[in-house]
């Protein structure tokens, strides 16, 4: 398993090509690209042209860290066609950045809307027919994670979409901080996903559903609202031991193809110091389970 880097809380900090020597200087071998306005921008087409692709790739060079995975967010799943059309074009652009960066695991959202679930779904299964013939050409992974505000929000139901495209190229994406809005026991879906759960995203989270639904309030009653926070490991209500118990049971903890993400978006002004935090804890978590990473800065791998 790598453990990588989100870089998003640096972005209004460090440029593009400062990520890697940053990850580095974090304590991490991996990082994962994240949508930014100079690469591959939300929903809109990538910017990186192939100088900047091959820009990028020198300095992961240099700082000896690797790119573990790539994220655009498209709207391939949008029930307006014209939209869905564009996203399928921009989606053939993000494979060949990622390529060209020499990443194979690419990780994303649904995209849909959730007051549309049936075009969304059917919208999404109309852009597999014409992408995953390129995932399996290219031999690139794209995992996705059923977001909230998204037309499938829950976990099961969300692999049962994924199953439904019959291609080993597709897989899924559990985001920790999502676990409340994923209704289901988190065992539950790592054990269905199987070996096509190929990337988490480690983020604490309220349970917005505790205090009788009033852990939020939000005004006027009724409004259709998903709350959730990207924490660090132990400021939510994340049961961690059991999530990472999942992740033992599964084999993610062993599988080299494997990437686990730190994802704070919450505490931009310490971003370092809750990087580090981030990644000793997600080492010794995985130590307590009996999982192998390959996140060392001194370049062996840990037990």
């Amino acid at each position: 398993m790598k453990i990588a880097l989100d870089p998003t809380p640096f972005v209004r900090t460090h440029n593009l090509l400062e990520f890697p020597r940053l990850a580095a200087d974090l304590g991490y071998e991996y990082l994962q690209l994240t949508p930014h306005p100079d690469v591959l921008p939300f929903f809109t087409h990538p910017k990186a042209d192939d100088a900047l692709v091959a820009d990028l790739r020198k300095a992961c060079a240099e700082a000896a860290v690797e790119i573990a995975s790539v994220l655009p967010v498209l709207r391939w799943s949008s029930p307006d066609e014209n939209m869905r059309q564009a996203a399928v074009n921009y989606w053939k652009r993000a494979v060949q950045i990622a390529v060209g960066l020499g990443v194979s695991q690419l990780n994303t959202e649904f995209s849909g809307r959730p007051e549309q679930p049936e075009e969304s779904e059917a919208a999404f299964y109309r852009s597999m027919e014409e992408l995953v013939p390129l995932f399996e050409r290219e031999g690139v992974h794209v995992a996705i994670d059923p977001h909230p505000d998204d037309f499938v929000e829950e976990g099961l139901a969300a692999w049962r979409v994924i199953r439904g495209v019959n291609s080993p190229n597709l897989g899924m994406v559990y985001v920790a901080a999502h676990t409340f809005h994923m209704v289901d026991p988190p065992e539950d879906i790592i054990a269905a996903a199987g070996d096509r759960l190929r990337v988490v995203h480690v983020a604490d989270t309220m349970n917005h559903t505790a205090s009788s639904g009033l852990r939020y309030i939000t005004n006027p009653p009724g409004n259709r609202v998903r709350v959730h926070q990207h924490l660090k490991i132990g400021d939510g209500d994340v049961d961690w031991p059991e999530l990472f118990g999942a992740l033992a049971g599964n084999g993610f903890l062993d599988r080299p193809e494997t990437v686990m993400v730190s994802s704070v978006f919450a505490e931009n002004e310490n971003a370092a110091e809750v990087s580090r935090y981030q990644l000793s804890t997600m080492k010794d978590l995985v130590r307590g389970h009996g999982g192998r990473h390959r996140a060392n800065r001194e370049g062996t791998e840990e037990p």
